[in-house]
């Protein structure tokens, strides 16, 4: 795994935001909103709601700009805001859920489930074959338990390594790994149908 950026350029630009340098901090959301855009939606796969949170996570980065360490890798930092986030929602929603709609059960249109992905140009005749695909990858890492849904969003959408992955969740490389291979053996299983194509892997 590689993370999208070098750590000693992330530090020095997240102690300069610590600063208050708004240049620093645009350039840091500009790297990596996008992989945190993909993470908060595979937790919480609704467009609009996954959008709003990343923006949140952003916002907080910049409040608690003044508890960065430059001993803390700040994919970590990140990441941990993120996660924090996006369970909060969670736990939100599960004590109210009348509040919001799975939005497995809502027809595609203009939010549909890739909107946060890269998944290139495919054509007309697999389109439907894809969404189908998609639709049921999204499904089966919803119903994943909590640390293996998270571990494994970190995973694909972060590109942490399994000791930065470990300091997110508050657990051990070893436990870590467990998750991840746990979560993968799980969606292989439930996924079986689609194993055929190997298209699977792309949206996990």
């Amino acid at each position: 795994m590689s993370t999208t950026a070098t750590t000693d350029d992330d530090a020095d630009l997240m102690l300069q935001v610590r600063e208050g340098d708004m240049d620093a901090f645009t350039r840091l959301v500009d790297r990596w909103k996008q992989p945190v855009a993909h993470f908060v939606y595979r937790l919480l796969p609704d467009a609009d709601e996954a959008e709003d949170i990343a923006q949140g996570v952003f916002v907080q980065l910049w409040k608690s700009a003044g508890r960065y360490e430059r001993q803390a890798r700040f994919s970590t930092f990140l990441f941990t805001i993120a996660r924090n986030l996006c369970l909060n929602e969670i736990r939100r929603r599960s004590r109210h859920p009348a509040e919001s709609l799975d939005a497995r059960l809502e027809p595609e249109g203009d939010h549909a489930p890739h909107q946060f992905s890269d998944p290139g140009q495919v054509s007309a005749d697999h389109a439907s074959e894809r969404a189908e695909l998609v639709s049921k990858v999204d499904e089966a890492i919803a119903d994943l338990p909590e640390k293996q849904r998270v571990a494994l969003a970190l995973c694909r959408e972060g590109e942490l390594s399994y000791e930065e992955i470990a300091v997110v969740l508050g657990t051990t490389v070893p436990a870590t790994k467990s998750l991840i291979h746990r979560a993968r053996e799980i969606l292989k299983l439930r996924l079986k149908a689609y194993l055929a194509s190997g298209a699977w892997e792309a949206s996990t």
